[in-house]
């Protein structure tokens, strides 16, 4: 069996209802992004890894796939404070999207528009939260070429 398939989960594996690498924490939740142009019809979501289940989607509105992906860290960190879980991990395949969390900046260079401007509202206010917020969950490179496509990707490429 190659190293790369993964069985729908395997016998021993009870902590996922999902295919996931033997690498993979299932106690963590996965978020994507999809932009149809670049700028263009963007967003993001994010799933459990344990369930399958969709926690969030938001979109789409005018922006780009990295912008998609930032929101998409910040969006899963707020959320899992609110609802106290500091354990969860959170799995991105941007690994731009994780430099921007990290240095609590989108380093965008989207053009601010009058249709675009909705979209830069929303991102300082997830810089805000990072610069105002601390919190313990891990946000850790999702490893595409090892483990396959991200569980929450769209499906669009």
């Amino acid at each position: 069996m190659n190293s790369n398939k993964t069985v729908n989960p395997p016998d021993w594996r009870n902590d996922t209802v999902l295919p996931l690498h033997l690498e993979v924490r299932a106690d963590a939740w996965a978020v994507d992004a999809a932009c149809s142009g670049n700028p263009g019809p963007m967003e993001y979501r994010g799933i459990d890894l344990a369930t399958g289940q969709v926690i969030f989607h938001f979109g789409p509105m005018k922006g780009t796939n990295n912008i998609g992906e930032f929101l998409a860290i910040v969006h899963a960190l707020a959320l899992m404070q609110q609802q106290g879980l500091h354990h969860k991990a959170i799995y991105s395949d941007s690994y731009n999207a994780i430099l921007w969390v990290n240095k609590r900046k989108c380093k965008t260079k989207l053009e601010r528009t009058p249709e675009t401007e909705p979209l830069f509202g929303i991102i300082a206010r997830a810089e805000h939260w990072l610069q105002t917020h601390t919190y313990k969950n891990p946000v850790l490179k999702w490893e595409t070429k090892k483990w396959g496509e991200v569980p929450a990707d769209f499906g669009r490429k």
